[in-house]
């Protein structure tokens, strides 16, 4: 069981760092957990769901501090800010509905930090914020745990499930970036 709760305790740091550094493939840590999880102690899963949707959200409120307090020119200097363009309709879409953007960005890959973005920049409360991001990491987790208990299922050997995951969960982030580079670019012409 301490072994568990160290691989738990892993899996939050990992989550959390990445919700910082969005480089960190955050979903394919939580599907690759979940994969192990169902191997061995299947009611460990929920345990996963919770430390995923933990990290998620202790990473967040730093990045949406960090959003706040350094503004503008911080997201510029550490290249979160690339596409000025699409926080404007971000801005209008967090004033009308917070909570259903929050949710849809979390479950999209690329979309947190344009939406964490536009909420800072907007000047969205705290207490609005702290609200509207907790059921979307709880809902990030369990999407991604599900991803990695599917393929935990299909597979007899622990590992081969959670490359079957991880690769999964990196297919859909290409696929999903490659559509949005498209959008974006028939956008422009």
């Amino acid at each position: 069981m301490i072994s568990e709760l160290g691989a738990l305790a892993w899996l939050f740091a990992v989550v959390a760092f990445g919700a910082i550094v969005p480089v960190v493939p955050t979903g394919a840590a939580v599907s690759g957990a979940a994969v192990l999880a169902f191997h061995n102690h299947p009611l460990l899963i929920v345990l996963v769901i919770a430390a995923g949707a933990a990290g998620a959200y202790v990473g967040d409120l730093v990045m949406y501090a960090m959003c706040r307090a350094g503004g503008e020119q911080l997201a510029r200097r550490l290249r979160w800010l690339r596409d000025e363009e699409r926080l404007v309709p971000l801005k209008v879409r967090l004033q009308r509905s917070q909570v259903p953007v929050l949710l849809v960005s979390r479950l999209l890959p690329g979309g947190r930090v344009p939406v964490l973005l536009a909420a800072a920049f907007l000047g969205m409360s705290w207490r609005t914020f702290v609200v509207a991001n907790l059921p979307a990491c709880a809902l990030w987790s369990a999407v991604y745990a599900g991803i990695g208990v599917a393929g935990g299922s299909i597979f007899p050997e622990p590992w081969q499930g959670v490359v079957a995951a991880i690769a999964l969960v990196l297919v859909i982030g290409q696929a999903v970036n490659v559509v949005n580079k498209r959008r974006a670019a028939a956008s422009r012409a």
